[in-house]
This record gives structure tokens, C-alpha cells and sequence, in this order.
């Protein structure tokens, strides 16, 4: 495992983020180069004047979609050769510690926040490595699931929390 791991965050909304990682352990780890945490405005990769980044779903529905050809030019401005690129949604599969402790294992996360009524099937059937829920209930967007990732995949890394045998003793590493 290398000593640093980066996290990129894809988000119509940045500013959401920036505080809560930016504090506290995350904010030490940071400092420490134990993590690098960029937030990326997917509006920047939007089409035309108006950095348009919806449209209606593909095959009908209700609501509108972030589009794929948006949300693509924006995960192929951070992605690497390395990277594990998670799609933030509800019909994902369940965020655990065990799901937490592989993921840490990773050098590069890229995290796509979800927004509107989602963000277009294509993104998950073409662009992703894999999606992910926190949980069975639905957020107005994928950021808060993000720093709840954030946090909980971070603080596994080496040093992040200054005493390693403070992660033995969780109640959730042993089942």
C-alpha cells in the first residue's frame, strides 16, 4: 500500500464538501500528505452557455438525469491509469466497513455524486468500476455519501489516525 492516497470528488456541487473534509483528522491527515481530497464542479465539463449537465432519461422516465457525456468529460479529467472510479447510488451496493477496508486498499478513488433523479444508466454500465449506497433510504444528492466514504475509508490509511491499534479495537472490524 503507498503511504499517500488520493480521493477525487465529481460534484454539481463542491462547496458542499469542502469544509467538513478540510477539519478535524481529515484535515491533519491532509496536512500530513496521508491524503489528497480534490473537488471537481462536474458543471465545469456542461454543455454550451448555460454549462448545461441534465437532459431527460435515456428510454423515458421521470425527472431529469445528469448526462453521460458530461459526467464523462468530467471523470476523464482526474482519472489515472489507477483509478477506482465508485458511482454514488442508492440502488448500489451496501457500503460497509468490510466494503471500507478494500477500498483503502486503493490508491486513487474517484467518487461520482448523483443529482437530480440520478445520473444516466449509461454512466454505471460503461464508466464505473462499481456503485455504492450508504444505505436503504435516498439523499438529494451523492455528497454527503461521499464524505461519509471519505471519512470512513481514510481513516484506515496508515497514520491517519495516529495510533493504529485504535483500529483493532472497533466494533465493527471483528463482524
Amino acid at each position: 500500500m503507498s503511504s499517500s492516497m488520493r480521493f477525487d470528488i465529481l460534484t454539481l456541487f463542491p462547496e458542499m464538501c469542502r469544509a467538513p473534509l478540510g477539519h478535524s483528522i481529515l484535515g491533519r491527515a491532509q496536512e500530513q500528505g496521508l491524503i489528497e481530497i480534490g473537488l471537481h464542479d462536474i458543471r465545469a465539463h456542461g454543455l454550451g452557455r448555460h454549462r448545461v449537465v441534465d437532459d431527460a432519461p435515456y428510454g423515458g422516465g421521470s425527472g431529469m438525469v445528469m448526462r453521460v457525456d458530461v459526467v464523462e468529460a468530467a471523470l476523464e479529467s482526474v482519472r489515472q491509469p489507477h483509478s477506482h472510479v465508485v458511482l454514488m447510488d442508492p440502488t448500489g451496493k451496501r457500503f460497509d466497513q468490510r466494503v471500507a477496508h478494500r477500498l483503502s486498499q486503493e490508491e486513487h478513488l474517484v467518487l461520482i455524486c448523483g443529482h437530480y433523479e440520478g445520473v444516466d444508466g449509461r454512466v454505471s454500465e460503461h464508466l464505473v468500476d462499481e456503485a455504492i449506497s450508504i444505505g436503504d433510504f435516498v439523499l438529494t444528492g451523492g455528497e454527503l455519501a461521499a464524505m461519509v466514504m471519505v471519512d470512513s475509508v481514510a481513516r484506515l490509511r496508515p497514520g491517519v489516525l495516529g495510533n493504529a491499534e485504535s483500529l483493532a479495537e472497533e466494533s465493527f472490524n471483528d463482524g
